[in-house]
């Protein structure tokens, strides 16, 4: 199959993350269906979906009349064979147990059509293990993606064991034609790439408010207002190529071995502490707190601002 044969897609689960997948590829003019079980999850994925297209309205990413286009894009259902029978790429976002997501691989085996591309938007189990007991594992691979999907362009695909060569190369070439960003990793790895780098980061921002070197408020704002602005940007690699007239190379070669006082004194503990939410919660309550108005003082504030400023970074990336 190639990119071009690619007109309906089927998002099997209507949670958080299947409507949000449902919004990318509406918003790209495919046709979409969406699955779930009973139609009361289905009217909270619209209600979600509806929630999510007027952010963009309202912050000038689309127009009102796209949105209605949009939501026509999207065919609710609670028939699976209604939802994979014609569809030519399926994203399944159902929950993060292994159980349930081989019962619904198998359900979609039995209507699919035998050359559908299968991605599972899995967070943390390995495809291998879910096309485990699959009659096509070959047309199946991992893609997880960041949350919301319908933002962020990153998605991180995995090929499985039997995965073939063909269906990851148009899975990933699909990806990139509706404005994702997409990784592959060459061999399975538990945590994928961002999510990994992200705990070990997580890891060190623990560490330092545990041994009390700074408030947990202190520490988000060396992220946000340090390292976060330019990494929005670039890769840390991209980072360092600019960071000196030599590239990465003169840049490594500057720091030399400097780094690893740092290295000795960082944390390598395997096990996150007990006792971590008892510690940050307060510290988190507090840092909203101390938010100016204009970003607000409660999760659902703090939401509707993060969305808002990741709209606007991706008009700068020409993402939106």
């Amino acid at each position: 199959m190639k990119v071009s044969d690619i007109k309906k897609v089927a998002c099997v689960g209507g949670g958080v993350i299947g409507s949000s997948w449902a919004i990318q590829y509406a918003m790209r003019g495919l046709s979409v269906a969406l699955y779930d079980i009973n139609d009361e999850q289905l009217l909270k994925s619209r209600g979600q979906m509806e929630k999510s297209l007027d952010a963009l309205v309202g912050h000038d990413a689309i127009a009102q009349t796209q949105k209605a286009e949009i939501v026509a894009r999207v065919h609710p259902t609670t028939s699976m064979e209604e939802a994979v029978s014609d569809a030519q790429f399926i994203q399944e976002s159902g929950p993060e147990r292994l159980e349930i997501k081989r019962s619904i691989l198998a359900q979609v085996e039995q209507y699919a059509a035998s050359d559908a591309l299968y991605a599972s938007s899995t967070s943390g189990l390995l495809i291998s293990e879910i096309v485990a007991e699959a009659a096509h594992p070959e047309r199946c691979v991992g893609a997880h993606p960041y949350n919301p999907p319908h933002l962020i362009p990153l998605v991180e695909i995995t090929r499985g064991e039997k995965s073939s060569d063909e269906v990851v190369k148009t899975v990933y070439d699909f990806y990139q034609s509706i404005g994702k960003e997409a990784v592959l990793l060459r061999k399975e790895c538990p945590g994928f790439i961002a999510n990994r780098l992200q705990l070990a980061l997580y890891r060190e921002v623990q560490d330092l408010v545990m041994r009390g070197v700074c408030s947990v408020e202190d520490v988000d704002k060396a992220l946000v207002y340090g390292p976060g602005i330019r990494w929005a940007i670039f890769g840390h690699n991209m980072i360092m190529q600019m960071g000196n007239p030599g590239g990465l190379t003169g840049m490594v070669k500057m720091l030399g071995n400097s780094g690893d006082v740092w290295l000795a004194d960082m944390a390598s503990w395997t096990h996150q502490p007990d006792n971590w939410s008892e510690v940050a919660q307060p510290g988190v309550d507090e840092e909203m707190a101390h938010f100016p108005d204009y970003v607000g003082h409660t999760n659902a504030d703090c939401i509707a601002y993060r969305d808002r400023m990741l709209i606007e970074i991706l008009k700068l990336h020409k993402k939106l």
